[in-house]
């Protein structure tokens, strides 16, 4: 489904700032100090996050060693990866495929008393937000969503434990100095500090992992993947998963044949394909209106093609 002239992709730090937007956990990494102060290696952990005002508050358990690295050195790096839920995760993994990712350096920084304070009662209004809208969606995007896993793809599910858990914690602000944005292979793409100063988050963002997840786990709209590729870019895929999302389409992994000469037999591999909206989904209703169009529209047109229309 072509859109207008507008470009079908987002830029760099448009990516980077979805990625950060929709996750909630990301990779820490410290310069080790030992007792005499020399730096030798680097500390790593998971840790969970939320991005305000653009740069992300950090929740570092007491116990862990970041919390002795920064009062020696502040410097640190902060990997994120877009959301892999459910079967894609599985998929990538057999592939040897990464998940993009955020590579952020920049000084790791302790939030103090009422700051540290004010972030808790921000995780708090994010959580009671997103519950409530998505008590209060529609029908057409309950439909999609019905299928995901609630607890591994939302957001304020997996920020309960900073709050109600017995863990004690201790809030950091990453303050950014510079952004990389790695691709599926590895491969890494500086991004313009000032485009990500500027550029802000989709409002899709924080729902992604819940809309890929449960599009993936849904063999009827899973099926609506493989008519997307036939009908709207001439693909013929045995299978199909939707890989990512945007405001202005979105990306799927297809099962398609690979070129065969002489005597081979077919053998079938994994390629992306991206398919753009015709208008903008600004929000996750829009998303989820045009998806539903889109398949009511391939299957009307797959129909016309077999003479039963």
């Amino acid at each position: 489904m072509k859109g207008s002239n507008k470009a079908t992709v987002l830029t760099l730090a448009e990516k980077c700032k979805n990625i950060l937007v929709s996750n909630w956990q990301g990779y820490l990494n410290t310069i080790k100090t030992d007792a005499q102060g020399s730096k030798e290696n680097i500390y790593t952990s998971k840790v969970k996050y939320i991005i305000r005002k653009g740069n992300p508050l950090i929740w570092v358990p007491e116990h862990e060693l970041h919390n002795v690295n920064t009062i020696i050195d502040e410097r640190g790096s902060f990997s994120v990866a877009s959301p892999y839920p459910g079967p894609l995760g599985k998929l990538l993994k057999s592939m040897n495929k990464f998940p993009v990712r955020v590579a952020l350096t920049g000084d790791v920084v302790p939030v103090k008393d009422k700051k540290a304070e004010s972030a808790a009662n921000y995780i708090k209004e994010i959580m009671l937000s997103e519950e409530k809208a998505l008590k209060e969606f529609s029908y057409t995007v309950s439909g999609v969503l019905s299928s995901s896993n609630h607890f591994s793809t939302t957001r304020s599910e997996n920020l309960k434990e900073l709050i109600d858990g017995g863990e004690k914690y201790v809030i950091y602000k990453f303050n950014l100095s510079s952004c990389m944005f790695v691709d599926g292979n590895g491969g890494t793409h500086e991004v313009d500090f000032e485009d990500m100063e500027k550029c802000k988050a989709s409002l899709l963002a924080p729902y992604s992992a819940k809309l890929i997840d449960g599009i993936n786990q849904s063999e009827a709209r899973r099926r609506g993947l493989i008519l997307f590729c036939f009908i709207y870019l001439n693909v013929n895929a045995r299978d199909a998963y939707m890989l990512s999302l945007d405001r202005k389409g979105f990306d799927v992994l297809g099962k398609v044949r690979s070129k065969v000469t002489g005597d081979e037999i077919d053998e079938y591999q994994w390629k992306q394909f991206r398919i753009t909206f015709k208008d903008e989904a600004r929000d996750i209703e829009s998303f989820c209106q045009q998806l539903v169009e889109m398949e009511e529209d391939a299957l009307k047109k797959v129909s016309s093609y077999s003479g039963l229309g």
